[in-house]
């Protein structure tokens, strides 16, 4: 830890120094904010009429459309914590295996005022959430700022910056304006939503452009501290390190025979359908009188009448490992990981095939199956999908299954075993504990297993996720380094 330590002295504490005073900076002088700031907190009376007759006619015309209010509010979600949180340390991880420690220090810094600021003047102005109509979003706490339009803005503002250089010249404008339109809609989103009235959005908007472009130019000024030139934000806050923050700069094609190798993978997945509907209504209508029928009976019935309420609660949540949430969130940090430590996208495109042929073979097999649930308490209730295959226990399998597939070959340490424990232990903790809520048959659980070996099996045949290692790759970070990355941080703090 003394390595984090140093990260505050030296020149960093001048750049610390700078972000807190351009904390004041925007508080004081930020005109724009701070105008809107002072007629909210004195309720000014066009100003509050223009906010709450905004907020009723949008929520009038928003609230009866259903699909639009989903639609909406998937696009809120862009700017929640729990997405912001994961793009910033996803981030700052990645950054930090490139060795680029100063970067790494800027979104940290950028995104840890947007926590101090929002929280903070929310108490401040302690301003009620708008009253419509029909209520169709969720939220916590006071008003203004909005945290999620202020959130967006300096996370997103921050890592365009970062990773500016990397992009090809023609494509930076547009990139700007994707992340504008983003923030923007994110913005509407709350107004939309109900949850925040149109000054929220517009001071946080200001507030997180002030906040952004006060850390913007301290870092430039830290760079010409070190002697280096301040480029214009318009090629980044670092030009010099976009070979190292561009995802997969040493891929030159990502597949060999791209049209050949998508029309294996459509007649593949055509192929292992048919294996699974096969399969299926075999043991879900004509299978009475085989040894699959009576375990099908016998396994759900032992498991039923062993049931207890500390049992049902440790089921409950070994079954959460399986569901959309969890896959996903170790989806969504596996493979940024991968990315920056083996520079190929290739590996990345296999997980996410994966569970993309997973997720779609699981619901037309299901569709098309339709077997009926075990003759059981089911203590999940009713649930939108058939029983065969298990989407729990396949999703599991895949997810596990094609980890192992890239990380084993890819080191030679100890640990790489443990994916292949995971790749076992998971998948059966799930199995055990969706057979055991009453809601597969244990050949719901083979289905799940001849889903997953078939479809990881094509995909890696067709692939080749790990050719890049078998053509000499190396990782960006070796295995034995991983306890060095604060160092980077330390090494952003010191003169070249």
């Amino acid at each position: 830890m003394g390595a984090v330590k140093d990260v505050l002295r030296r020149p960093l504490g001048h750049f610390t120094e700078r972000t807190l005073a351009g904390l004041a900076l925007v508080l004081g002088a930020g005109v724009g904010f701070g105008l809107v700031l002072v007629l909210v907190r004195v309720q000014w009376s066009p100003l509050y009429d223009v906010d709450h007759g905004v907020a009723q006619w949008l929520n009038a015309r928003v609230s009866p459309i259903g699909p639009l209010v989903t639609v909406l509010n998937a696009i809120t979600d862009l700017g929640g914590r729990a997405v912001i949180v994961w793009l910033v340390t996803v981030a700052v991880v990645g950054l930090l295996i490139r060795r680029q420690g100063r970067l790494a220090v800027f979104v940290i810094v950028t995104g840890a005022g947007a926590l101090i600021l929002d929280p903070a003047l929310k108490t401040l102005v302690d301003r009620l959430r708008p009253e419509v109509a029909t209520p169709i979003g969720s939220y916590a706490g006071q008003s203004f700022p909005s945290g999620h339009a202020l959130g967006s803005m300096v996370a997103y503002g921050a890592l365009l910056l970062v990773f500016l250089p990397a992009m090809a010249p023609r494509w930076r404008k547009p990139a700007m304006v994707a992340v504008g339109v983003v923030v923007f809609l994110i913005g509407f989103t709350r107004i939309a939503l109900g949850v925040h009235f149109l000054s929220d959005v517009i001071g946080a908007w200001l507030l997180g452009a002030a906040w952004l472009g006060v850390t913007a130019y301290a870092f430039r000024m830290w760079r010409v501290e070190r002697g280096r030139p301040a480029a214009p934000l318009t090629e980044g806050l670092e030009p010099e390190a976009a070979h190292e923050v561009a995802p997969a700069p040493d891929e030159e094609k990502l597949l060999p025979h791209a049209r050949g190798g998508i029309a294996e993978i459509i007649v593949g997945w055509v192929l292992v359908f048919g294996a699974l509907y096969t399969f299926g209504t075999f043991v879900g209508y004509h299978a009475k009188g085989t040894f699959l029928a009576t375990w099908d009976e016998v396994v759900p019935t032992w498991f039923a009448a062993r049931q207890t309420p500390a049992l049902n609660d440790l089921s409950w949540w070994w079954s959460k490992f399986g569901d959309t949430h969890a896959i996903l969130l170790v989806s969504m940090i596996f493979c940024p990981l991968v990315l920056a430590i083996w520079r190929r996208w290739r590996p990345v495109l296999f997980v996410a095939l994966t569970m993309f042929g997973e997720l779609t073979l699981f619901l037309a097999s299901a569709a098309a199956v339709d077997r009926p649930r075990p003759p059981v308490e089911n203590l999940d209730g009713p649930m939108p999908t058939s029983s065969f295959p298990s989407g729990h226990i396949a999703a599991t399998l895949c997810l596990w299954v094609a980890i192992a597939v890239i990380v084993f070959p890819r080191t030679d340490r100890w640990w790489r075993w443990l994916f292949v424990v995971s790749a076992v232990v998971m998948p059966v903790g799930v199995a055990v504990s969706r057979m055991y809520r009453g809601m597969h048959h244990p050949t719901d659980f083979m289905g799940a297993i001849m889903l997953t070996g078939l479809w990881i099996g094509l995909l890696y045949w067709v692939l080749r996720p790990n050719e890049d290692v078998y053509e000499g790759n190396q990782p960006t970070i070796e295995s034995e380094d991983v306890d060095t990355l604060d160092d980077e941080l330390a090494k952003a703090g010191r003169a070249d």
